[in-house]
């Protein structure tokens, strides 16, 4: 069966997968979503028994049908190969009574490696199924991640250009040093005097510009991003859920047909969608936990059905997730607003005009998936020296911050179903913030790489490759712009008048 996409906002339709991925945002602002869910119709018990290459490959042909099996499958194969340090790409770590599903093995360390990895296989191949001719310009905002892995993925492949911008003061000094030393001649990267939705916001606007749109075309120019809104970042993670599954079956740790719930750090809304988007598709999910920092919109959208960006913003040491507009909600919204773009389009409009929303009573009640919670700085702490402590299992911020916020879930309810938590970054990318929650006293005075080689002596696990890369690597990236001027930063770049 066919999958076609269209925009939460009503302007598209009809697309297939290659140019969704191509245009990453629709025209009208809106986000492509598929016209219809895909069933995951593959018996579990085969599922089990694939590699992570060949399950992903059942669940991303029921949503990119206009990939061949031979395109997919030579993009799944190019993406998930020795760039990760683990033949099972994503494993499974009982700790902490869950199971942490470690989604840091990639090139960058982070979870953003799992979609990055592949994207810029989808796209190029969906350039030349479409006869693109124009070159690439990947345009994205990221609050510490995606920069570095998108650009990990994108470096020197032909037809493609990648500018990356990022809060300055808004990223941990890892995440900082990994971007401004990447490598590639068609990477740039350009530090923002402002926050992560600054970021964003100045990136749409890009977007939907349609005078830098015809200057771009002039140029042999189109723009197309790497962000979660991308469906091409999307379909990728649902992926890791199945396998998650799976590999639960596979292990005896569940029997076949057994409800888990799962528990996701939760910034843009882009990992914890893909898991409600394989409940969609038919995995035996319950609850969806929504973990937030102390940058809690979402935990207050969830409890009370109105999305308010108009407050603090707050720099926490789970920089991922120091965001305020979560973009991929747009895709919940407009599934319990019954599809009805009119209405979607109408609450997008009033987040971008006064930064506030309200749903319905009736979409209200069609969040019952999910619940939503959030830890604050103390609680995350806590969270990664208990993990430590009785465990010997050291987790970073943004996965303490879901470990905390399901450990609340279970007290508040007394839900005790089996859960996979979404493991999201190494520790060694926030080791300061890591070792200050084991012992404070005995870390603190150390510098950055200090703490890298403390990390390993506590955890017992080897520095990753990606930060070692770091230690001597040249800074290749020093751009700094106003939040204002991020336009003329672009066309500085690609050479626009």
């Amino acid at each position: 069966m066919e999958i076609l996409y269209k925009s939460t906002r009503g302007g598209e339709s009809g697309v297939p997968a290659s140019r969704a991925v191509l245009e990453g945002l629709a025209c009208d602002g809106g986000l492509f979503v598929p016209e219809k869910l895909p069933v995951l119709d593959v018996p579990m018990e085969k599922l089990a028994g694939m590699s992570y290459q060949d399950l992903a490959y059942e669940v991303m042909s029921r949503f990119l049908t206009d990939y061949t099996e031979e395109e997919l499958r030579g993009c799944i194969a190019r993406a998930y190969d020795e760039k990760f340090d683990t033949p099972a790409i994503a494993p499974l770590r009982k700790a902490g009574g869950a199971y942490f599903l470690e989604l840091f093995h990639g090139a960058t360390i982070a979870f953003k490696d799992m979609a990055l990895s592949i994207l810029p296989h989808l796209m190029t191949t969906a350039a030349k199924k479409n006869q693109v001719k124009n070159e690439i310009v990947i345009l994205t905002a990221t609050s510490g991640d995606t920069g570095k892995a998108a650009m990990a993925g994108f470096a020197d492949v032909p037809g493609t250009k990648i500018i990356v911008f990022y809060p300055k003061d808004g990223v941990s000094p890892v995440q900082e040093r990994q971007m401004v030393t990447q490598k590639g001649e068609n990477t740039y990267v350009v530090a923002i005097r402002g926050n992560f939705d600054d970021a964003q916001t100045g990136v749409k606007k890009m977007f939907g510009d349609a005078g830098l749109e015809r200057d771009l075309d002039r140029a042999g120019y189109q723009f197309s991003s790497a962000n979660s809104i991308n469906i091409g970042r999307l379909v990728p993670q649902v992926a890791y859920y199945v396998y998650a599954y799976a590999q639960l079956v596979k292990q005896g740790e569940i029997s076949r047909g057994e409800t888990i719930n799962v528990t996701v750090p939760t910034g843009n809304f882009g990992n914890i969608l893909a898991a409600y988007y394989a409940k969609q598709m038919g995995l035996p999910i319950g609850k969806l936990i929504c973990a937030s920092n102390d940058n809690k919109v979402l935990y207050d959208f969830f409890r009370t059905g109105v999305y308010d960006k108009n407050r603090e913003f707050i720099l926490t040491s789970s920089p991922s997730m120091d965001i305020l507009v979560s973009s991929n909600l747009e895709r919940l919204i407009y599934r319990i607003a019954g599809e009805d773009a009119a209405k979607t389009r109408g609450l997008m409009e009033s987040l971008s005009g006064k930064g506030v929303y309200e749903i319905t009573e009736d979409m209200k009640q069609k969040l019952t998936d999910f619940y939503g919670n959030y830890a604050s700085e103390e609680e995350v702490s806590e969270t990664i020296a208990k993990l430590y402590k009785e465990d010997h299992y050291v987790i970073d911020t943004h996965t303490a911050v879901a470990a905390c916020v399901l450990e609340k879930y279970r007290r508040e309810t007394g839900d005790g179903t089996k859960t996979v938590l979404a493991s999201t970054a190494s520790p060694y990318k926030f080791a300061r913030s890591v070792l200050h929650a084991i012992d404070g006293k005995r870390f603190d005075g150390m510098t950055d790489l200090e703490q890298i080689d403390a990390l390993k002596e506590v955890s017992g696990v080897e520095v990753p490759g990606a930060i070692e890369e770091i230690r001597s690597a040249p800074v290749r990236h020093d751009a700094v712009a106003d939040v204002d001027g991020m336009e003329a930063a672009v066309r500085k770049i690609l050479g626009l008048n």
